[in-house]
C-alpha cells in the first residue's frame, strides 16, 4: 500500500509544480503585456498564457484526482487483486501511451518555437512566440519525463502484486 500512496503522492506533488509553473507564466505574461508592452515580450506572453492554461488544467485535475486514486487502488488491492490486471494496469498503459503523444507534441512545439525564434526578425512578436514556446514546451517535456518514469515504476510495482 505504501508504494501506491507514494506514487500518487508524487503525482500530486508534480501537479503542484504544473500549477505553479502555469500561474508563474501567467503572472510573467501579464507583466510583459502590461508593463513592457513590446512586440517581442507580447509574443512570449501569448505562448506563456496558452501553455499555462494547459498546465493549470492538467495540474489541477491530477491534484484533485490523486487522493481518490490512492483510495481506489488501495481498495482494489485489499478487495479484488484481479482488478489490478483488468483495470489498473490497462489504465496505466493508456497513460503511458499518452506520454508518447505528449512528448511528440512538446518536441514539435520546441521545434516550432526554435524555428520561429531563429527565423524571425529581432524584437518581433513571432520571435517572442518562438522563445515562449521553447521555454514552456521544454518545461512540460521535462515534467512529463519524470511523470513517465514514475509511471513505468508504478506499473512494475503493480505487476508484482499479481
Amino acid at each position: 500500500m505504501e508504494a501506491i500512496t507514494r506514487y500518487f503522492t508524487a503525482e500530486k506533488g508534480e501537479s503542484i509544480l504544473f500549477i505553479l509553473t502555469g500561474v508563474s507564466a501567467i503572472i510573467l505574461a501579464l507583466l510583459f503585456l502590461i508593463q513592457l508592452k513590446q512586440p517581442f515580450y507580447n509574443g512570449m506572453a501569448y505562448s506563456f498564457i496558452l501553455i499555462a492554461l494547459i498546465q493549470i488544467a492538467v495540474g489541477g485535475s491530477i491534484f484533485i484526482r490523486s487522493p481518490k486514486d490512492i483510495i481506489r487502488v488501495t481498495n482494489i488491492v485489499q478487495t479484488d487483486k484481479r482488478l489490478i490486471q483488468t483495470e489498473e494496469i490497462p489504465r496505466m498503459k493508456v497513460v503511458m501511451k499518452n506520454f508518447i503523444f505528449y512528448r511528440w507534441i512538446e518536441i514539435a512545439l520546441i521545434l516550432a518555437g526554435t524555428f520561429l525564434f531563429l527565423r524571425s526578425s529581432p524584437e518581433t512578436v513571432l520571435k517572442g512566440v518562438g522563445l515562449g514556446l521553447m521555454i514552456q514546451a521544454g518545461i512540460m517535456l521535462l515534467l512529463d519525463y519524470f511523470a513517465e518514469d514514475r509511471g513505468k515504476k508504478y506499473i512494475e510495482f503493480l505487476s508484482t502484486l499479481l
